[in-house]
């Protein structure tokens, strides 16, 4: 008997047009079940108990503590919201076309059912127009096909943000999707601190950034927006003299955006997506420590050589 191992997992092809009706209503969907992990997981710095992971089904809160421990996932597979308890409860939502004042009415109610005690501030944030989610039936649509290929994009993100991740000992952070700008992101830290961020996210108060940037860092991530198919990105804060000149071999800094942008399609179509995608994290990581002249003597390290014979 021959086993036969499948196929890689493929680098999905979604132009941000084609879904930008579907996207808006998932950035809405995610905010209502953030907001709920908000609501109830003790405090980490920079925000780092609000976000969700990649899962092999879509993405996941993991364990929400608390009197009845719980999570919640959006499983893009089956195109459901599935929340389980400690206690054996299991409900679901549907992931399928509606207002989203609907699913946050079915999402609190599945709560409720399950046990789960929760108040949540009801509107989104860090968007222009913020319509409260009880009241929000302009954002309705859900292409199933659409959703499925945008968790395809997450997991490529995850799997090589994590690889790169592993080459950093200092403070780091998961690699999770942060629901308010709707991105995932990989963050490392000088083990500095930072100026006093400026804010002025949109519906989003300042001391929120004050706390997500209190210290001198270096991040990079996703994000399912912009042009074409989505954009990888990489900034510094704050960002030392020479950053934006520093060489990198594929991306361009962005003076509009003040980071280095790489185009998904230009990885999801280069010969080997990994090494063109780790090239830029790494040469975009080195900008910052090299300019901010961090210690990375201290900060970096070789995962081979830690994950030998054992």
């Amino acid at each position: 008997m021959t086993n036969v191992l499948p196929t890689a997992d493929p680098w999905p092809a979604l132009r941000v047009a084609d879904w930008a009706d579907t996207r808006e209503s998932l950035h809405m969907w995610t905010q209502i079940v953030g907001k709920v992990r908000l609501a109830l997981a003790p405090m980490v710095n920079h925000w780092w108990q609000v976000a969700f992971y990649v899962s092999a089904r879509g993405l996941t809160t993991s364990a929400i503590p608390g009197r009845r421990t719980f999570d919640m996932e959006f499983d893009f597979v089956d195109h459901q919201l599935r929340l389980r308890t400690t206690a054996g409860a299991v409900e679901t939502v549907a992931l399928e076309a509606k207002p989203v004042a609907d699913f946050y009415r079915e999402t609190m109610a599945a709560l409720e059912r399950a046990g789960v005690d929760v108040s949540i501030l009801a509107r989104p944030v860090e968007v222009e127009v913020a319509i409260p989610f009880a009241e929000d039936r302009t954002h309705t649509a859900y292409d199933p096909g659409h959703a499925h290929a945008f968790w395809g994009q997450l997991v490529q993100a995850s799997r090589v943000l994590s690889e790169f991740r592993s080459r950093f000992i200092g403070k780091v952070s998961p690699v999770h999707f942060f629901w308010g700008g709707m991105d995932m992101a990989v963050t490392r830290f000088s083990g500095r601190a930072a100026p006093v961020h400026a804010g002025g996210t949109p519906n989003c108060p300042d001391w929120v950034m004050t706390e997500g940037y209190s210290h001198e860092l270096s991040s990079a991530g996703f994000w399912p927006g912009g042009d074409g198919e989505g954009m990888f990105y990489a900034y510094a804060y704050p960002e030392p003299p020479g950053f934006s000149d520093h060489p990198v071999p594929a991306g361009a800094y962005s003076q509009e955006w003040k980071q280095f942008l790489l185009p998904y399609e230009t990885v999801r179509t280069a010969p080997d997506p990994d090494a063109l995608l780790l090239g830029f994290l790494q040469s975009t990581y080195e900008a910052a420590a090299l300019h901010g002249d961090w210690d990375r003597a201290a900060l970096e390290d070789d995962p081979a050589r830690r994950a030998g014979p054992r």
